[in-house]
């Protein structure tokens, strides 16, 4: 990156506190190492405080800053890059915010004045997918794909052909991402594999992981499922190993990086068909798709692969083809032209 930037990157950065690394706990290191100075807020476990420390460092930087990037989702914490983004035009400092929710268009759709605002009034807004992308365009808004990142050295490739029926989830234990969906499939899977397992691997935020535990304990599934709860990057990278196929049951998203770095393990994948997830996953190519919260043809794409070598072989090659496209060293051209955009 030929700019050398002064940054502020706001974001909820609770990594620190066991929550799933995100967004700005990967680019921030990655900005750094290319020669930009970042500033950032925030880790602070209570949400009032770490709004108003968002507040400060943005007063703070102020006069340094060249860009403010907000790190904007669907939900409650919607508000929050809106407030942001109308104390950077207080403070006439130029901000872009970061799509990253996969409910972002019903948002497009029930906040059109909050939106304007938001969208209309920034520099540039960044979507992580051309489904983001489409629907910005629709409602007038200018907007630049740049896709999440991954560093590819980290992700050792393991390449598929008979598979187990040793499933693998990764994700925060929210509804959102339809936890229980994953035990239904189990269940379904006993009856033609009996010795099917699934390891669960992510954080409890909403009490979905209690409820999957209940019905574990109801459907009389505990030899077959395990809960792990956060592990490191690290840890779950080497219990991909061990695993043969990844499934992701998600009501609704966007990009999620689980699944591209799935992908770069060589793990084929099986996954809800909403939001953004089939401009990422190209049915029977590179991974099998399955409609919302159907655990039917969930349960049928998981037997495919078991039963059907080539295509097993065919997903893990694919798979990981697919991932390289998201190594940092594609990625960071794409902020490379961002960043120089800012200074012309």
């Amino acid at each position: 990156m030929s700019k050398k930037l002064n940054i502020i990157y706001i974001g909820n950065k609770l990594a620190v506190h066991g929550r799933t690394p995100t967004a700005i706990d990967n680019l921030i290191p990655l900005f750094r190492e290319e020669g930009h100075t970042v500033h950032f807020a925030s880790s602070r476990k209570n949400k009032a405080l770490r709004f108003i420390n968002m507040l400060v460092r943005v007063w703070q930087y102020r006069k340094v800053a060249d860009v403010v990037l907000i790190d904007t989702y669907s939900t409650f914490a919607f508000y929050y890059a809106w407030l942001i983004a109308m104390w950077c035009n207080k403070l006439d400092v130029r901000y872009i915010p970061i799509l990253h929710g996969g409910n972002l268009p019903e948002r497009l759709k029930s906040s059109p004045k909050y939106c304007d605002k938001l969208f209309g009034e920034s520099f540039n807004n960044i979507c992580v997918s051309s489904y983001l992308q489409e629907h910005m365009q629709q409602h007038g808004y200018k907007s630049t794909i740049i896709e999440n990142t991954i560093l590819l050295e980290n992700y050792p490739y393991k390449h598929r052909t008979v598979v187990h029926p040793q499933l693998l989830w990764v994700r925060a234990f929210h509804k959102t991402y339809n936890p229980l969906m994953a035990i239904r499939v189990v269940d379904t899977l006993r009856k033609d594999y009996p010795d099917v397992h699934l390891t669960m691997v992510g954080p409890e935020l909403d009490g979905s992981m209690e409820e999957c535990k209940k019905l574990c304990a109801e459907l009389k599934l505990h030899e077959q499922i395990k809960f792990t709860g956060k592990l490191s990057k690290k840890e779950w990278i080497d219990l991909a190993g061990q695993h043969d196929i990844f499934i992701n049951t998600t009501n609704y998203d966007n990009q999620p990086v689980s699944i591209i770095e799935a992908m770069a393990l060589g793990l084929p994948i099986v996954s809800t068909n909403v939001g953004g997830i089939p401009q990422l996953i190209e049915h029977n190519i590179n991974g099998l798709l399955s409609g919302f919260n159907d655990v039917t043809a969930m349960n049928k794409n998981i037997q495919l692969l078991l039963k059907d070598m080539d295509c097993a072989d065919r997903l893990s090659k694919n798979g990981r083809t697919k991932a390289e496209e998201f190594g940092w060293k594609n990625i960071k051209r794409k902020w490379a032209m961002l960043f120089y955009s800012i200074h012309e």
